[in-house]
């Protein structure tokens, strides 16, 4: 178990909307490892933009690890998706992503996918939607393989796409797309507004689950309001899952403050839970 906070990469714009820590990455690596993380997952569109050496360095100098690049803003920030009736945007948002996944190899990383994915829309039928999608699917995923890359598709509630927001969804396009390194992540967040039974859907979907994403049910830092993360925390060990959590919040109030926040109240759980501390 390693407990992780989201970091923007300096090529992402800074906005409010963006639910990571977002500044150089000597400051945020650095305000995170002092904080207590034991590592990082970067929110990035345009690795080119960066040094992936010193990226890696930074990382390692520390002591923290990155586990996982996310994919989000290739959609939020620049409206690609692997559904658009676009052929063009369709193929700009693979090769974005297959950009990011080089990356996450570089650094020994997974990746997800989540609203790149793209959704339904009015005049396409869903069967060509999905087909697009389980095209797109597959091709990252063998671009990925051969690299040592995992990727984790990621459900995602109805309010921010209408296009895979349940953990059976989830699995039938896993299933569709037949590939060994495809899989799933959980979104507590996301869970706790499309599940009937958050709980069971973590205990039914271990055997696909390789990341999960940490908010309280405002998506603001955990112990903000009423998600039982004990109980979370609790039924993830149950089943067996011992790799990474990290937050994915909304910066309230701000950074700094999220960031302490969240592992203040988390870190005694998860020592409780799987009996060792953060950074042990």
């Amino acid at each position: 178990m390693k407990l992780c906070y989201q970091v923007a990469t300096p090529d992402v714009a800074v906005a409010e909307s963006v639910t990571a820590y977002q500044g150089s990455l000597q400051k945020t690596f650095g305000d995170l490892a002092a904080f207590g993380y034991d590592g990082v997952e970067l929110m990035t569109i345009d690795p080119g933009k960066l040094n992936w050496d010193e990226v890696k360095k930074t990382a390692e100098d520390l002591g923290i690890v990155v586990g996982l690049v996310c994919t989000g803003e290739i959609f939020g920030q620049l409206g690609l998706s692997f559904a658009d009736p676009d052929a063009g945007v369709r193929k700009e948002a693979v090769d974005r992503v297959n950009g990011i996944i080089d990356f996450a190899a570089h650094l020994g990383a997974k990746i997800n996918i989540g609203r790149v994915r793209g959704q339904y829309r009015p005049g396409v039928a869903h069967e060509q939607t999905e087909e697009w999608a389980v095209e797109a699917f597959q091709a990252i995923s063998d671009y990925a393989a051969p690299k040592n890359v995992q990727i984790a598709l990621e459900n995602v509630t109805i309010m921010q796409t209408n296009f895979v927001n349940t953990m059976d969804e989830a699995r039938r396009m896993i299933e569709m797309t037949n590939r060994p390194n495809f899989k799933a992540m959980i979104d507590v967040f996301h869970l706790n507004i499309e599940e009937k039974d958050m709980y069971e859907a973590i205990r039914q979907n271990a055997d696909i689950n390789i990341h999960v994403h940490l908010s309280d049910n405002n998506r603001r830092y955990p112990g903000n309001c009423g998600m039982d993360f004990p109980k979370v925390i609790q039924t993830f060990h149950d089943v067996g899952y011992d790799d990474l959590f990290c937050t994915e919040i909304f910066q309230y109030p701000s950074m700094e403050e999220a960031a302490k926040r969240s592992i203040a109240y988390l870190a005694p759980i998860f020592e409780k839970v799987y009996g060792r501390k953060c950074r042990a």
